[in-house]
C-alpha cells in the first residue's frame, strides 16, 4: 500500500532545533520523527512510500539509505527548487502516486504521532470519496464543518470567528465540528481535478478541499479511540517521548 510523508515543511515552530537540521529529523526517543512514522506504518502493510523534502533535504535523504530504507520502498519527491505547500507538494507528486493500489493513497504528516488504527482506517474511507480526512474530537480553536452524512462543508476559526464555505449561508451551529488529524486518504481521481482546475506549483490542499467539497464528496471518518500527538511544538517533545514510552 502506498502512503505520502510530507516532510519538506521549513519547522518554523521547532526553532532553533529546526535552523540545523528538518523537522523530520528531530530526535525522539533517540529517532527521528520519521522513522517513528515509517515503523508504525509499515506494521499495517505500507510498504511503498513517497517522502517529499524541501528543508536540508540531503539529511533526510542520506538517513533514508543508511537505513537501508527500512525494508520497503521508499522515493523522495524532491522539492527543494520550491516549498509548494501540502497541495502543490501533492500534485508535485503525482507520478509517484497515481498508480496507488485500490486506487487511494494515505497522507501522513511527518510531525504527527498516534494510535491510529490504519487497518480500521482502510475499512472506514468511503467508496466514493474523493478524499477522507481523519478529525478527532479534541480542543482547538480551528474546526472542520460536517453535516450529518460527515460530508465537509466549510471550515472555521473560533477564535476570529472566520467561516469559510462554498455554501452561502452555512449554519455553523448546526454543523459537526471536528479537528483535523494531520492525516488524509486521496483518491487517485484528485490528480484529474488539479490539472481540470489548473492549480498553481503552491496550494494548501485544505483550501482545495474546501473549494471541491460541493461538488465532490470529502468525508471526514471519526476513529472510535485516538490518542494523537502534534509534534509540531517545542513543547510537545516531551509529550511524544512519554506517548512512544507507553
Amino acid at each position: 500500500m502506498k502512503a505520502m510523508i510530507f516532510a519538506a515543511g521549513l519547522g518554523t515552530r521547532l526553532r532553533p532545533i529546526t535552523n540545523t537540521i528538518p523537522k523530520a529529523m528531530l530526535p525522539v526517543c533517540g529517532e527521528p520523527l520519521i522513522a517513528h512514522v515509517i515503523r508504525n506504518l509499515k506494521k499495517y502493510g505500507y510498504d511503498d512510500f513517497v517522502v517529499n523534502v524541501h528543508h536540508f533535504p540531503d539529511q533526510i535523504i542520506q538517513y533514508l539509505r543508511e537505513q537501508d530504507n527500512f525494508g520497503v520502498r521508499i522515493r523522495i519527491s524532491d522539492e527543494r527548487d520550491l516549498l509548494r505547500d501540502t497541495g502543490g507538494g501533492l500534485a508535485y507528486a503525482e507520478p509517484l502516486l497515481k498508480d496507488a493500489e485500490n486506487g487511494h493513497f494515505l497522507i501522513h504528516n511527518v510531525d504527527i504521532l498516534s494510535d491510529l488504527d490504519f487497518g480500521w482506517l482502510q475499512t472506514a474511507v468511503p467508496s466514493d470519496a474523493m478524499a477522507t480526512v481523519i478529525v478527532s474530537p479534541r480542543k482547538t480553536s480551528r474546526y472542520f464543518l460536517f453535516n450529518d452524512e460527515m460530508r465537509l462543508v466549510g471550515w472555521t476559526n473560533l477564535s476570529t470567528g472566520e467561516v469559510r464555505s462554498p455554501y452561502a449561508y452555512l449554519d455553523v451551529e448546526a454543523c459537526h465540528k471536528y479537528a483535523f488529524a494531520g492525516m488524509h486518504v486521496d483518491s487517485v481521481r484528485i490528480f484529474d481535478l488539479f490539472h481540470q482546475k489548473q492549480m498553481p506549483q503552491k496550494f494548501p490542499i485544505v483550501d482545495f478541499y474546501l473549494s471541491i467539497c460541493k461538488d465532490y464528496p470529502v468525508y471526514g471518518v471519526v476513529p472510535p479511540e485516538l490518542t494523537l500527538i502534534d509534534v509540531g511544538k517545542l513543547e510537545t517533545i516531551s509529550v511524544a517521548e512519554e506517548f512512544l514510552k507507553k
